[in-house]
């Protein structure tokens, strides 16, 4: 028997009828909001996040003005790789600075804008987490210099871990991440919207998930949020994780993850998505 055209849709819009918030930064939220409309879903986007320039591009500029004496490159957000040939092509410099490098990526994404510049990426950790990159890297890199190439704030797992592992470790900042004021005002009301409301809030990184909890803000009458149980303005929505740093500060801040990705990719995350709304 053929199927219907009811199951038929069903089964190509998995996600009819669901609103998703998608607050990665602007100018990075397209495939992730292409791909839950291609699903069915409705998609509304918040930014939580900002990417900045950095107050100076002078540490940047020195270790790439150096870069021969360097053994391995670690980039760690498609961020960082735009920044980095940003100031690359500032400084005159080609690809060819990099031949003698061993470059490593945190996940496809960081992989693929590296390589779609012509320059060979050697090693990508099997899970997309700073953990990885230690354990993918530990045993290559004693006695070796290595540049770190990330945002302002992040977590210092590789640099701390990979100088216990015997190397020499330089960390520059290449962009900075900031919370978007306009998007406030935009949040709270989403939230407080009878036909507005999401189902689903995406969060893609602990800046993320940092950023939101600073626009949620108070509650209502300037009261503090509850310090163990979730603000009642995220009722019955889904909160969806990335992977498992993300999910861990979305425990820290008292908020649960309700779904994380297996794979801890944009795809990924859409994947656990449409799982998770298959078993309802």
């Amino acid at each position: 028997m053929r199927p219907s055209r009811k199951n038929n849709n069903s089964n190509k819009h998995p996600l009819r009828g669901v609103r998703v918030l998608v607050g990665r930064a602007r100018h990075q939220a397209s495939a992730l909001s292409a791909g839950l409309r291609k699903l069915g879903a409705e998609v509304l986007e918040i930014p939580f996040i900002e990417i900045r320039k950095p107050g100076s591009f002078q540490p940047l500029d020195t270790a790439l003005k150096n870069l021969a004496t360097y053994d391995w490159l670690i980039l760690t957000s498609v961020n960082g790789v735009d920044a980095m040939w940003e100031r690359l092509s500032h400084l005159r410099l080609t690809k060819r600075s990099l031949k003698h490098l061993k470059i490593a990526a945190i996940g496809p994404a960081t992989r693929k804008a590296i390589t779609k510049r012509g320059v060979k990426v050697d090693v990508v950790p099997e899970e997309y987490v700073a953990e990885s990159v230690v354990k993918s890297l530990r045993k290559q890199v004693r006695g070796k210099r290595l540049l770190l190439v990330r945002a302002k704030v992040a977590r210092d797992v590789i640099p701390r871990e990979l100088r216990k592992a015997g190397a020499q470790v330089d960390v520059v900042e290449a962009y900075e991440t900031v919370i978007p004021k306009s998007s406030r005002t935009r949040l709270r009301a989403s939230l407080s919207s009878q036909n507005g409301r999401p189902d689903v809030i995406t969060f893609t990184s602990s800046s993320t998930v940092k950023n939101f909890v600073e626009l949620l803000g108070p509650l209502r009458g300037g009261r503090p949020r509850p310090r163990m149980q979730r603000p009642p303005q995220l009722a019955a929505i889904t909160l969806a994780s990335i992977g498992p740093v993300t999910s861990a500060t979305l425990r820290e801040l008292k908020l649960g993850a309700d779904l994380e990705a297996k794979q801890y990719t944009i795809p990924g995350l859409i994947h656990a998505i449409v799982s998770a709304r298959s078993s309802q």
